[in-house]
């Protein structure tokens, strides 16, 4: 698996990690991605999945970078530190790797809400602050209220379909050293399956880059993602097998003229 490092810490993070968004696949998908080296496992207390992560960790606790989300209606700052307890609570950890704000909500000042993430780190609950589905502007007022600590990713929508962190996001974040997280970068299946795009340009794409590289739809698909130098890709899989083939799309790179393919029919 290769490794990436998460915004300026010097911490190494794998660049497949595991979301657990809809997840129900119980305890074994997880725990064989974390044998294959995917020890990023990402939820949030609105998927209500932090049981189940928490379930399946018990006892590999060291081996895992844990990230979570306070929901994005729960960002006053008591209400913040009642969540980030919560999530404790139901992962059963004392310390959280990656705490993060899952949506911007501008009725509360971003101020008060850094001010609590920020209290969380120094009391030790969480260790690096991230956000997710903010815009550059967001991302820079936010960054302006902190007063101690860095905010070291974004997570956001990132897929071969979806493409509108290109216009600016992307490489701003590149440029300040966070590091994107991309969710849903299968697409919701849409870009392993083909039916979609049977007989498209994007089909016919993927599959000649896939018969190129010996490798999957998927796993063209996430390397994708990962091509771009500050991405780590977090696909969801409730089976063995899938988390296997998703793991399988790191260790390896596409050439730039197939990722130029990709980018020219998509």
């Amino acid at each position: 698996m290769k490794m990436k490092e998460l915004g300026g810490t010097g911490v190494m993070v794998p660049e497949i990690g595991l979301g657990t968004w809809k997840y129900n696949g119980g305890p074994a998908p997880l725990l064989r991605g974390i044998d294959l080296g995917a020890n990023l496992i990402d939820t949030a207390e609105m998927y209500r999945t932090e049981d189940a992560v928490g379930q399946a960790i018990a006892g590999r606790r060291n081996e895992v970078f844990l990230a979570t989300k306070v929901s994005g209606s729960h960002l006053r700052y008591d209400q913040v530190m009642r969540a980030a307890d919560e999530s404790l609570r139901r992962l059963a950890v004392d310390c959280i790797d990656l705490y993060q704000i899952h949506w911007s909500n501008h009725s509360v000042p971003i101020s008060e809400t850094m001010g609590a993430m920020e209290e969380l780190v120094n009391t030790g609950k969480v260790r690096y602050i991230g956000v997710s589905n903010f815009s550059t502007t967001e991302l820079q007022e936010a960054q302006a209220a902190m007063t101690k600590h860095d905010i070291v990713s974004n997570q956001v929508l990132y897929n071969l379909n979806s493409r509108k962190i290109e216009q600016d996001l992307i490489s701003y974040c590149q440029d300040k050293r966070i590091t994107i997280m991309a969710y849903t970068p299968l697409a919701d299946g849409s870009l392993t399956s083909g039916s979609r795009f049977r007989q498209s340009e994007k089909s016919r794409a993927i599959d000649q880059v896939s018969a190129e590289t010996g490798k999957t739809r998927a796993q063209v698909a996430l390397n994708w993602c990962t091509s771009r130098p500050n991405v780590l890709a977090i696909p969801k899989s409730n089976r063995i097998d899938r988390t296997e083939e998703n793991c399988g799309a790191s260790g390896w790179r596409l050439s730039e003229e197939q990722i130029r393919l990709l980018d020219e029919a998509f």
